[in-house]
């Protein structure tokens, strides 16, 4: 009797697979993220199918409403809306990298080369994943914040006037300065409840398109929210704002956020999530306040475009079979939504932009 072995080819296969779906599911944006235009982090898969380095994504606003509707026996031939709509395109790129051992750090370790890549390799691309959309977060029609030029920012800072907001006042905002906006914020304009709730307003008022403003991540029957992304400090400074209500309107038991260390919170139809490794500006506040980025992101705030999940490479043997190693490729984009993406006046689609102080732990 002859064993069937699987084969090396099969094995790979399997763990591409797993490796894939365990790192995307591991990852602190995944609940955000589905297949359709009601997603906060909307995924396409289109080019995993067909060939192409870019996909598009539909944009659809809203229909004029301005001197109502046809009425009674008016012709309705001829007067029919145009329905606003345009395409952001997201380019995808090879994203990959690799572990090797040699044969006598393989030979003292009691585990598999692949199984033991699996797990630091996987911890590695959910890292990559997080830093992109954090970066697309904060990113200038498709330029990371932290290198975009002071031009670029000022234009942003122009063109997105209905949906930043530079601290807990719209007056802090500068016209064509986000420099001096920024400058603007006191250390005392921390992420609290009524900032939640005016970042929800601004999002509410926001004007893209025949008054539409950004539309929320809608549930069940009539439900609607929005999520705020925030970093370790501007979270904490809320979480210490609502200690009160948590105190006095949350049940009184171990599952309290008093208790438990949440990493996210509820307040005026608003998830707030903290993401630890949204960067700080630095000391560019009023009298050397540290800032701070936060994100109200409605639907289809970001999208993620994969040409192609993750696959296993393997290095064969090498240097006369005295090393081994495993890696990983795919092919993907992540980017911020924009409106009218190929204009100079772009806007963002679907986030709402706060700058916050938020001092360093004493």
């Amino acid at each position: 009797m002859t064993d069937t072995t699987v084969s090396a080819a099969n094995r790979v296969k399997q763990w591409s697979r797993e490796f894939f779906k365990e790192y995307v599911r591991a990852n602190r944006f995944k609940r955000y993220m589905g297949s359709d235009e009601n997603s906060i982090i909307q995924v396409k898969n289109d080019l995993t199918k067909k060939k192409g380095d870019a996909i598009t994504i539909p944009l659809v606003g809203a229909l004029d409403d301005t001197g109502g509707p046809n009425t009674g026996t008016t012709t309705l031939v001829g007067n029919e809306k145009a329905l606003p709509n345009e395409g952001f395109q997201i380019k995808v790129g090879v994203v990959r990298d690799a572990v090797v051992v040699n044969m006598e750090e393989e030979q003292a370790a009691p585990m598999d080369i692949l199984n033991a890549g699996k797990v630091a390799l996987k911890t590695l691309a959910m890292r990559y994943l997080r830093t992109a959309i954090i970066n697309a977060l904060g990113s200038i029609r498709g330029i990371v914040y932290a290198t975009a030029t002071e031009a670029q920012r000022d234009d942003w800072n122009t063109d997105n006037a209905d949906r930043i907001l530079y601290g807990a006042d719209i007056a802090n905002r500068v016209a064509g300065d986000n420099s001096a906006s920024i400058l603007a914020i006191t250390g005392a304009e921390i992420l609290n409840r009524a900032m939640v709730s005016k970042l929800k307003r601004i999002a509410q008022d926001a004007k893209t398109v025949n008054g539409d403003g950004i539309r929320p991540f809608t549930y069940g029957e009539d439900e609607e929210t929005f999520v705020i992304f925030a970093g370790t400090r501007a979270y904490r400074d809320l979480k210490n704002d609502m200690a009160t209500v948590h105190e006095q309107a949350r049940e009184r038991a171990k599952t309290n956020p008093l208790f438990t260390g949440t990493t996210s919170l509820y307040w005026d139809g608003v998830v707030i999530r903290e993401i630890p490794e949204i960067p700080d500006l630095g000391a560019v506040g009023a009298a050397g306040a540290l800032i701070s980025p936060v994100y109200l992101c409605g639907a289809q705030a970001l999208a993620v475009a994969w040409a192609q999940t993750t696959k296993a490479t393997i290095r064969k043997e090498d240097d006369y079979g005295f090393k081994h190693g495993v890696g990983f490729y795919e092919l993907r984009g992540v980017e911020k939504v924009l409106w009218d993406q190929d204009s100079a006046n772009s806007k963002d689609w679907g986030v709402v932009t706060g700058f916050v102080a938020a001092a360093a732990d004493a």
